[in-house]
């Protein structure tokens, strides 16, 4: 007898384009999901980098007389320009002591600050939010020798309204400094309605400005600030950006790489998602440390 082999039927043409077409749009329905899934834990570790500097402000204040970490402090004898700056200052409060007491190859004393920010060796993931993009993996792309950027920075309003000038009688330069004019428990407004940190791109192209946390940045009292101080407020009050790329962020304003928020540290050590549509009266409230105005809870 013969065996009557059947030859199996192939795919055709249209039904392969059928196949790939139903992949590509199960595709397309996942991706949205993954990237929500992505944000969300983005969001929680930069929701956790902000709790983490809650926590080193306190304890900075604790070992310090219940003073706040001075936004610009220290300087240089013989050089106009200012010492270490506030996130230098947070470093040994975060465990990164070893990074803040590294090694000073500086011909001038207080220079420490400059040695550690050169050369892209400073990265601090406590200081990036992984949301944010901007920058080139963890430094500047537009400052010299690889300083390393902030996807933070502090409330100008509430850590550099105080300061002064520290003069030299020889060679005659002195520095300008700025501190806080309150301590972690004697803000006016209350703790829990005071912004100490905000979110703000690490990198803003189209102003050419990088937030490095290890620059002196140009002290308030003597340069103005310049584009590479990683503060919020000196030139005003703005309400975040929402929703915007990097290359469109505005130094001015504070921004974030999270699709519908920016995220905040309170100085009770909360953090709270700030959304579009806030009000622009309450967020100037809560900039302010001593306006004696009052936030709702929903603020």
């Amino acid at each position: 007898m013969f065996r009557i082999l059947k030859k199996s039927r192939a795919f055709t043409l249209i039904e392969l384009l059928v196949v790939i077409a139903i992949i590509a749009i199960l595709i397309g329905l996942l991706l949205p999901a993954v990237q929500k899934v992505r944000e969300a834990a983005a969001r929680m570790t930069c929701t956790n980098n902000l709790k983490q500097m809650g926590l080193a402000i306190h304890n900075y204040a604790s070992a310090n007389q219940d003073k706040l970490i001075p936004g610009v402090t220290g300087g240089l004898q013989g050089n106009t320009y200012p010492g270490q700056v506030f996130f230098y200052s947070m470093l040994p409060y975060i465990e990164q002591d070893n990074l803040y007491r590294g090694p000073d190859t500086s011909s001038y004393y207080s220079w420490r600050w400059q040695d550690v920010g050169r050369g892209g060796n400073a990265i601090v993931k406590t200081y990036l939010c992984p949301s944010d993009s901007s920058h080139n993996a963890g430094t500047s792309p537009n400052a010299g020798q690889g300083w390393p950027v902030t996807s933070y920075s502090r409330n100008y309003y509430l850590f550099d309204q105080a300061g002064g000038y520290q003069g030299y009688t020889s060679p005659g330069n002195g520095y300008y400094y700025t501190l806080a004019k309150y301590q972690v428990g004697n803000i006016p407004d209350g703790a829990a309605n005071t912004i100490a940190i905000t979110e703000r791109y690490a990198y803003m192209p189209a102003y050419g400005y990088s937030p490095l946390w290890a620059h002196h940045g140009q002290d308030r009292f003597h340069w103005g600030y310049y584009q590479w101080a990683p503060v919020y407020g000196q030139w005003g009050i703005y309400t975040p950006q929402f929703g915007i790329k990097f290359n469109q962020a505005h130094p001015y304003y504070p921004n974030s790489g999270h699709p519908t928020s920016v995220q905040v540290l309170l100085m009770d050590g909360s953090v709270r998602p700030v959304s579009n549509g806030v009000n622009a009266s309450y967020w100037t409230y809560a900039v302010q440390p001593d306006d004696g105005q009052v936030l709702p809870g929903n603020w």
